[in-house]
């Protein structure tokens, strides 16, 4: 049986992660940033690995709420960092030979962001008992791996009842990156929260990858064509789940007087990469995946490893709706009721479509 690891006290501590959002710089495949152990105050450094997801540090959205959380340990314990980076075109054996070299070069933690990672971390936590290892949205099993996973179907909810609360349409959108279970949880939520609101509203859904082809996540140019189509067949609300192709939607949103975009993993309002854009992102649905990543390196640091799964719930505010700008202002008695309601199980949200 699986231990199933409290969330540790660390999560409080640093929850005020989750109001920061700081645009990060390249995108390339291979990275290493360094800072003095002096940091820690004395204490042994961290020696990160970080492997990410397709579209990297700079993504705008869930690779860099994942370097935030990587980047404010550092900076907390001293050490270094090796990043990483997915290709659309990767296979299994480019996701494991990735994970074992920063296990060969001695990094300890080792974190995977993203679902995709799973097979490859189950194989390599195996042949590196002794290194600590943390995976993003996926369960692995074993006993030195920490399952960092979130409810980003309860967060879709809110965004769903934003969304049919500021429809002038009574028509709205949801964009995803690719067709998979994690991504079908933010649609089911979204058209929950919203047909909760509004028996009547419509919601249009798409996907812009299948399957292995994880390019959903890395193209701006889809997430904007399909955005345009949403707005052009009368949406004026669109919530994006791709990644840095959500990206795309929102600008295609912009072009639209009275539309609205709804960000997410990082609140996008406060992104200065889409500073021109914000006075159409109407809110974001904020995964905190930086405060997972750092409560995860800081129990390495400190000699408790956390492993496990640790989900990260709306109750616990591991996903939240962002409130920058003020556009959801007039409805955020609506919006703090429907969160009640959730944490008090009162409305149960769905998992799939």
């Amino acid at each position: 049986m699986r231990r199933v690891a409290k969330l540790s006290a660390a999560f409080i501590a640093t929850a005020a992660l989750a109001v920061t959002a700081t645009a990060c710089g390249s995108t390339s495949s291979d990275n290493t940033n360094g800072s003095s152990a002096s940091a820690s105050g004395g204490g042994k450094g961290v020696k990160i690995g970080l492997a990410y997801d397709v579209g990297g540090r700079g993504d705008r959205s869930f690779n860099d709420s994942a370097a935030r959380g990587a980047d404010k340990a550092e900076k907390d314990f001293g050490g270094s960092a090796k990043e990483l980076t997915a290709k659309t075109s990767d296979t299994e054996a480019d996701r494991e030979q990735r994970l074992s070299d920063l296990a060969d070069a001695g990094y300890n933690p080792i974190i995977a962001v993203g679902y995709a990672y799973a097979t490859s971390m189950g194989k390599v936590a195996a042949k590196y008992p002794k290194t600590s290892f943390g995976i993003v949205d996926s369960v692995v099993d074993a006993k030195n791996v920490d399952s960092i996973t979130f409810t980003e179907e309860q967060g879709s909810y809110l965004a769903g009842v934003a969304a049919a609360l500021k429809t002038k349409t009574h028509h709205v959108g949801f964009i995803g990156g690719v067709d998979v279970p994690l991504i079908k949880k933010f649609e089911a939520g979204f058209v929950q929260g919203a047909k909760d609101t509004d028996a009547k509203v419509k919601v249009d859904t798409q996907y812009l990858s299948h399957g292995s082809d994880t390019s959903g996540f890395a193209s701006p140019d889809k997430g904007k064509e399909a955005a345009q189509g949403m707005l052009d067949n009368g949406a004026d609300v669109v919530y994006s789940a791709a990644g840095s192709s959500g990206n795309g939607a929102i600008e295609a949103v912009s072009g639209k007087k009275g539309a609205w975009a709804i960000g997410v993993d990082s609140d996008q309002y406060n992104i200065p990469g889409l500073a021109k854009y914000k006075n159409s992102i109407l809110t974001s649905m904020v995964k905190n995946v930086d405060v997972g990543v750092y409560d995860f390196i800081k129990s390495v640091h400190d000699g408790k490893p956390l492993n496990g799964t640790n989900t990260y719930s709306l109750a616990k505010n591991g996903v939240s709706l962002a409130t920058s700008g003020g556009f959801v202002a007039d409805i955020q008695a609506k919006l703090d009721a429907a969160k009640k309601k959730i944490v008090d199980g009162e409305i149960k949200v769905k998992t799939t479509p």
